[in-house]
């Protein structure tokens, strides 16, 4: 039985680094969602048909770490029809053997509601947008209200909102190196296979 991951979280708050790490420390498969909806938005044209057409090699598009595809990614995140034709694929892939980490923003709530574990990663705006800013040599100022715009957008769209789920751990990274937040993450997915 394939053990699932499910990591949700803002933008920069870690939760890609530590979806990556855990991947590696498990042997388990990382699907960084937030790069389907990147890679739809960078696409351009119509959202659904990029959706319904996207491929591996569109995910490997170097500008898909950039601000302004984070903010492509927001806008067609919050079209319904373009979630659906994503959800299948994400679903299937968090069933791989031997395990899967998934990471985005509504893989607890409506991806993988039956995940294993459960991780809300959060940090502090000013952190976050230092992060980002560092990470793809942007402005921290500008890279702080784009990740605020983004932020506000994506708790309210009316599908799959933002938010942590019910039984989510909650990860606050703010004070954390990269270490630490891995090393935490390691002990809670150790402590739920125990459990399994």
């Amino acid at each position: 039985m394939p053990f699932t991951i499910a990591i949700d979280g803002p933008a920069a708050s870690g939760k890609g680094t530590i979806a990556r790490a855990l991947s590696q420390r498990f042997g388990f498969h990382h699907l960084d969602t937030g790069l389907l909806y990147r890679a739809v938005g960078a696409k351009g044209g119509d959202p659904l048909s990029a959706a319904r057409e996207l491929q591996p090699g569109d995910l490997e598009r170097s500008d898909l770490r950039s601000n302004e595809a984070g903010q492509a990614a927001s806008r067609v995140a919050a079209i319904a029809e373009v979630r659906a034709a994503l959800v299948e694929f994400q679903r299937s892939f968090a069933r791989t053997e031997p395990g899967a980490v998934l990471d985005g923003r509504d893989i607890g709530t409506v991806i993988c509601p039956a995940a294993e574990l459960k991780l809300y990663v959060i940090a502090s705006d000013e952190v976050r947008a230092s992060r980002r800013a560092a990470e793809i040599g942007a402005d921290a100022a500008e890279t702080l209200a784009a990740l605020r715009e983004r932020d506000a957008r994506d708790a309210a769209r009316a599908t799959a909102p933002l938010r942590p789920a019910e039984d989510a751990v909650t990860l606050d990274t703010t004070e954390m190196s990269i270490d630490e937040a891995v090393a935490q993450a390691i002990r809670l997915v150790e402590q739920r296979q125990t459990r399994s």
